[in-house]
């Protein structure tokens, strides 16, 4: 950021705009290498002197570093903690802004820049280098990204670009806080990436990775405050290259061609089909079932992916052609027949279809009881729903009863993408049917997913759940070539953790998320509806559907001294129509809400976890933060702590914003640093009972 020291012919400290703000970071084992480049934009009529700070990561160590400023080397001075807290102090001081004091205990960079001409831009260019910390072999990367809060206006384009080297093989790759792409370059390497248009970021760029010669590696972070049970996050991830065998599989593909399907839809579908017979293992058996008025399978029983079976299968899917009803209950029992024999390959069937069931039985409920009583060997029935005109209920009663996933896109959207994509995750087995043991003295609960996939190569799996006791061993159990295997590992679950607090709200939006299917899928309880609106609140999880529970709660709760949640009345209906429509079997509001419930059921970022965020912040004006991993909620000029409200015992403290008990309160709880840099008027939890009340 660049500061504009006081007296300036400008009222803002804050005044220039970022343009763009890209960065590459090359990590080799665990030295991190950080490169900069920022354009800022002085918009005002005058000439400015500023000083440009940037916030060092906490625990970084700085090896060298080098600094250009339009083009040309600047000396600038690198500060240890204390030196950048008496800056950050002194700048709040001076320009009453607190928001500084989120860096307070943070090293910083520090340069004067002058002359920052009117109307013009100045180009910053930054390398510093870090060596990175391991916990149980899991390293951790921050940048802090959310400095362009200090930008006057929205960035043109935001980049991230993590490239990650490891001598000893990569495993796990996880990052909390921004929605990313992930690509594996071999055993040894990745590249991750993210990037935004038009944005004002408001969140540190976190990266976890961990680095282990394991064929399955597995990682584990926690977080956990006294008094209450933990959190926590497990990754297994095979090996790159795993030296395990991939294991054959058996994999039955459902296609509707009734006459919905005709034109693009179904040409889509071809080349997605071509696409998974092209990559069949040769070990692998399949069918192919096509069905509209009646269903046709291509075989009537698994065959050998072999180049004579591939080569009939496509002829088959070339000749396709759409037309007639939708039978879905002879074609989904057919593919039951199909593999109705018992065998320790992972098996599994991909249905495609665009409308509802027409033919045969359409009861939704007596539809997925008869599937679920054919199957009796547990497949899994992953789907893919095309356009609007979908029965969702369905389709997710569906899925949820074979453990599987639901996918669902636009007419407008490719369907050939989504289903060559996860052919090509489902590719080669490792472990079938895993399982996860826990050590003595260790209580696991509310785990999600609630039964894990399989693992296939180049995957990783995330287990996100609660814990009580303390223990120090996973076991992880599966089948290989029909034999059960045990896989040890030593992993410590922490009795009081107060780092990796973005665990919390993810496991809350997974919660959540299975929550609101239950919602949607099977009637509203009272008792699901209370905990979804008290995770919601607490954790901040902003949905269209959180957000009208949360609404309809303080309604009817109109005593209530801190509210959470005030919606205008426009917004309000607008909310009530969102929710009534997350109910509704059918249509465009119901496959949207299927989606995002769905996303919020795997959400392994921030992003994922607010589904729907912008639709309900653009309505109400409303903003949330998650600090400490709880819920601080804007309502009007006022920021209130969540857990305030849940407090029954509250010893209030009064505090004028910068006045010398402020500052001493900031000394002596250093843990405040991150409430009180929200704003000017605030109200928040700093302990179990002790409440801080911050007024201008």
């Amino acid at each position: 950021m660049i500061v504009i020291p006081a007296p300036v012919p400008v009222r803002d400290p804050f005044p220039l705009a970022v343009k763009y703000h890209h960065v590459e970071v090359a990590i080799h084992d665990s030295i991190a290498k950080t490169s900069i480049d920022q354009e800022f934009f002085n918009p005002s009529g005058a000439r400015l002197e500023g000083m440009y700070i940037f916030p060092l990561p906490k625990g970084a160590v700085i090896r060298n570093f080098t600094m250009e400023i339009d083009g040309k080397m600047i000396d600038a001075e690198l500060l240890d903690a204390a030196k950048a807290r008496g800056i950050y102090e002194d700048i709040v001081r001076r320009m009453r802004d607190p928001a500084l004091l989120e860096y307070l205990g943070n090293g910083a960079f520090k340069v004067r820049i002058f002359p920052i001409e009117p109307r013009s831009t100045k180009r910053v260019k930054l390398t510093y280098s870090e060596v990175l910390a391991s916990d149980a072999g899991v390293y951790r990367y921050t940048y802090p990204l959310n400095t362009e809060k200090f930008s006057s206006a929205p960035l043109d384009d935001v980049s991230i670009r993590v490239a990650i080297d490891s001598e000893h093989g990569l495993k796990t790759i996880f990052c909390p806080t921004h929605d990313v792409e992930i690509r594996r370059k071999g055993a040894r390497s990745a590249v991750v990436g993210f990037e935004s248009k038009h944005t004002k970021p408001d969140t540190d760029f976190t990266l976890y990775y961990s680095a282990d010669e394991k064929g399955v590696g597995l990682s584990l972070l926690c977080h956990r405050v006294p008094g209450e049970n933990g959190y926590f996050l497990l990754s297994v991830t095979p090996a790159y290259e795993s030296s395990r065998k991939v294991q054959p599989k058996d994999i039955t593909f459902v296609l509707d061609v009734s006459g919905s399907m005709a034109g693009e839809k179904l040409a889509q579908a071809r080349r997605a089909l071509r696409f998974c017979l092209a990559n069949l293992n040769r070990e692998d058996r399949f069918e192919v079932i096509r069905f509209s008025t009646e269903a046709e399978a291509l075989f009537g029983h698994l065959e050998d992916a072999d180049e004579e079976h591939v080569r009939r299968a496509r002829e088959f899917v070339d000749g396709l052609r759409a037309i007639g009803g939708t039978n879905a209950e002879e074609a989904l029992t057919l593919a039951m027949k199909v593999n109705r024999e018992e065998s320790s390959r992972a098996a599994v069937v991909i249905f495609i279809t665009d409308g509802k069931p027409t033919v045969g039985e359409t009861d939704e409920n007596r539809l997925v009881q008869r599937v679920v009583e054919a199957n009796r060997i547990h497949l899994r029935v992953f789907t893919f729903g095309v356009g609007d005109d979908l029965n969702t209920h369905f389709l997710d009663k569906l899925t949820e009863a074979t453990r599987a996933a639901r996918t669902y896109v636009s007419e407008k959207e490719d369907l050939e993408v989504p289903v060559s994509s996860f052919f090509e995750k489902i590719k080669a087995p490792v472990l079938v049917d895993p399982q996860l043991e826990f050590g003595t003295g260790l209580r696991i609960t509310q785990t999600y997913p609630k039964d894990l996939p399989d693992l296939f190569k180049g995957s990783q799996v995330t287990v996100l759940g609660r814990y009580s006791g303390s223990g120090d061993s996973i076991t992880l159990t599966g089948s290989v070539d029909g034999k059960r295997v045990r896989i040890p590992y030593a992993a410590s679950f922490a009795a009081r953790e107060d780092g990796n607090e973005l665990i919390a709200p993810l496991w809350a939006a997974q919660r959540i998320g299975y929550l609101l299917d239950e919602i949607r899928l099977h009637g509203q309880e009272r008792e699901l509806i209370e905990e979804v609106t008290e995770l919601a609140r607490r954790f901040g999880i902003v949905t269209p559907y959180t957000s009208y529970l949360i609404m309809e709660d303080e309604r009817a709760n109109v005593r209530r001294q801190d509210q959470t949640f005030v919606a205008a009345p426009q917004a309000a209906a607008s909310l009530r129509g969102e929710y009534d429509a997350m109910n509704a079997a059918a249509g465009a509001s119901s496959v949207q809400a299927s989606k995002e419930v769905a996303a919020m059921k795997s959400a392994q970022n921030l992003a994922q976890a607010n589904q729907g965020r912008t639709r309900v912040e653009s309505a109400n004006a409303q903003q949330s933060r998650n600090i400490q991993g709880r819920a601080i909620y804007q309502v009007g000029n006022n920021w209130i702590d969540s857990k305030v409200q849940a407090m029954k015992q509250q010893n209030v403290r009064r505090i004028q914003f910068a006045s010398a008990d402020w500052f001493d309160l900031l000394h002596k709880e250093p843990q405040a640093a991150q409430f009180l840099a929200l704003g000017k008027n605030i109200r928040f939890a700093l302990n179990a009972t002790d409440v801080v009340e911050v007024y201008e």
